[in-house]
């Protein structure tokens, strides 16, 4: 079994925030998979299907970000899912538009959607995509920041960081993760603003 959780806020009014984007991946895998994600469980949209072999649960909380873990703590109980069938897609303030980062485990680097994960679980050591939505160039807050839209400039980079976190995905289903993390860490160049480490 594989859960993957996309984070976002539920609503019209906040789905096409910055804040949303692992909703925008799980919304992809749903439609290339054929695995509707609409039954109300675990404080959640969730979509429950096969791929392949395999059996996979898509899962989209609606606790709202910062109580994401109410969601996914209840969910991998109910489903008897071991840390390392979960993998965690969401926004990067911290990785430039068009670029995606997969880790293995860490930190919340101040991502309460993750932070919350990490408190109900007890732990950090879960899988993760994260897509990256770049810093304001103003004194924006930060909560505006992420509660806002890509601009024009960054549509392109984004569908391409989207699609790329949907292959990546995909790929984990039947492959290593640290195979898939490998490949698709291997572009470390963004389309959008200078080229350097991101931790």
């Amino acid at each position: 079994m594989k859960v993957i959780v996309g984070l976002g806020n539920p609503g019209l009014k906040y789905a096409l925030t910055r804040h949303n984007i692992g909703f925008w991946v799980v919304d992809r895998l749903s439609e290339e998979w054929g695995i509707p994600v609409g039954k109300e469980k675990w404080k959640a949209q969730v979509g429950e299907g096969r791929v392949g072999t395999e059996k996979v649960v898509l899962l989209k909380p609606e606790t709202y970000m910062n109580r994401s873990g109410q969601s996914v703590r209840p969910a991998l109980d109910w489903l008897k899912c071991d840390l390392e069938d979960l993998l965690v897609i969401y926004d990067d303030l911290d990785l430039p538009p068009g670029k995606i980062r997969l880790r293995l485990k860490g930190s919340a680097g101040g991502h309460r959607g993750v932070q919350s994960i990490i408190d109900h679980l007890g732990t950090a050591d879960f899988k993760r995509i994260k897509i990256g939505i770049g810093r304001p160039d103003s004194p924006v807050p930060v909560t505006d920041y992420v509660l806002s839209r890509f601009n024009e400039e960054e549509d392109e980079p984004i569908a391409d960081a989207v699609q790329r976190a949907v292959d990546a995905a995909k790929a984990w289903i039947d492959r290593p993760f640290e195979e898939v993390m490998n490949e698709f860490n291997r572009n470390r160049e963004s389309r959008i603003g200078p080229p350097g480490e991101d931790g």
